[in-house]
């Protein structure tokens, strides 16, 4: 497991479009749109937690939903899943070298991210810094595992990453992206409570202002990481 990270992070350094497309669309939004005065403490609020909580949402779904999902599937298509499968390698430490890998770089967007709000706009660091990492690792986690159970079911590249897309704006609206969830109708922010985007988002916002996350968004976002973490291994596919 050792030698397949250190192989597949010479890979991905090699060519790091994953790294550059999860980092400079939410860093471009979050320059931008934080540069708009806030006239009143609402929506300073909203320039200090909800604004800085999605764009980190935004940069870790661009990972799990299309760059992730589009690699291993494209491995599949390849050939080198089939010669891997010749070796003593499991599925699901593939699986596992796949999450690491794409959680370090969800790190690296997140503390970008929150340097650059920071320096440029002034936005305060998360004030719960324990409860952010935490609900940053489980959140990032689970959106992986979603996006490994993607490569796992799909056959190829191009259709991984095409139906990740599809499957990530409406999560994103549920969650809050385009539409305060507080104006939301009942029924849709009742669906987003129970879907792993939503309460990964609510989990920063919450930790960024100074408060606890909610158990139940780290239950429903813990319960996605082992249930669809688990299903991908099963149903993993080396060609």
């Amino acid at each position: 497991m050792t030698k397949i990270l250190a192989m597949e992070t010479k890979l991905y350094l090699r060519e790091p479009a994953g790294l550059l497309i999860s980092l400079l669309l939410p860093l471009g939004l979050l320059l931008g749109i934080g540069g708009i005065s806030a006239p009143d403490p609402g929506d300073q609020q909203t320039l200090e937690t909800h604004l800085p909580g999605m764009m980190t949402t935004l940069a870790v779904m661009t990972l799990g939903f299309t760059i992730l999902p589009g690699t291993l599937a494209a491995y599949r298509e390849s050939g080198v899943l089939r010669r891997m499968s010749t070796t003593p390698v499991s599925p699901g430490k593939v699986l596992v070298v796949q999450l690491l890998i794409n959680l370090v770089v969800a790190v690296l967007a997140g503390v970008v991210l929150i340097v650059a709000g920071n320096l440029v706009h002034g936005i305060a660091v998360p004030r719960q810094p324990g409860w952010f990492v935490l609900a940053f690792v489980l959140g990032s986690a689970s959106l992986f595992a979603i996006g490994l159970l993607l490569a796992a079911l799909v056959p190829n590249a191009k259709l991984a990453s095409g139906i990740g897309s599809v499957l990530m704006f409406p999560l994103m609206f549920v969650s809050g992206m385009w539409m305060a969830r507080e104006t939301m109708p009942e029924f849709l922010r009742r669906i987003g409570d129970f879907l792993p985007v939503a309460p990964f988002g609510q989990a920063l916002r919450d930790t960024w202002w100074g408060a606890a996350p909610n158990p139940r968004d780290l239950i429903v976002i813990t319960l996605t990481l082992v249930v669809a973490g688990a299903v991908a291994v099963r149903f993993f596919r080396w060609e």
